[in-house]
């Protein structure tokens, strides 16, 4: 069964999802691209992952490092988990390029190289923000790429961890 729950961020509204084995599903309420995966079939339901959740967060957007372990539940390929779990690597307060994240999977897997779209395109399908740090994902040049929730809360996001790029696009 799965289960939904919200939060209210300074950046607006988040939907949390889960089911029995962890959280599912972190996302900012207007990202069009997640909406069916907070479908009105969840039920509502306190959760203790939601409220471990919930307190992550509390401290996130408070300019602190969260040192709250969180249940999570992978939901993609075999692939995608690969790349979420390299995400899930990334210290508060720092970055790394697509083309960073390609070495290091193609380094696991003893291949001599990997592409850094086929890693953008699973970044791109991560369902639990924050918590799985896609944010702190950029490109080689350090510009910001592509993010779910849009490119002014990237950059919001990169700011509260005190991550100072030149931000153009």
């Amino acid at each position: 069964m799965e289960y939904s729950d919200t939060y209210d961020s300074p950046l607006g509204k988040i939907m949390l999802a889960a089911d029995d084995a962890g959280l599912t599903g972190l996302c900012f309420e207007e990202q069009t691209s997640n909406a069916r995966f907070f479908d009105e079939a969840r039920a509502k339901k306190t959760l203790p992952v939601f409220d471990l959740a919930k307190k992550w967060l509390d401290i996130y957007f408070s300019g602190n490092v969260p040192e709250i372990e969180i249940p999570l539940h992978f939901t993609g390929t075999a692939f995608q988990n690969e790349v979420w779990k390299i995400l899930c690597s990334i210290p508060y307060g720092e970055t790394t390029s697509y083309g960073e994240i390609a070495k290091i999977l193609a380094a696991r897997q003893g291949r001599s190289r990997m592409s850094a779209q086929a890693i953008g395109s699973a970044v791109g399908r991560n369902k639990i923000l924050l918590i799985v740090p896609c944010h702190r994902v950029i490109g080689a040049n350090a510009s910001l790429t592509g993010y779910s929730a849009g490119i002014a809360k990237k950059r919001h996001l990169l700011s509260l961890e005190r991550i100072s790029l030149d931000m153009r696009l």
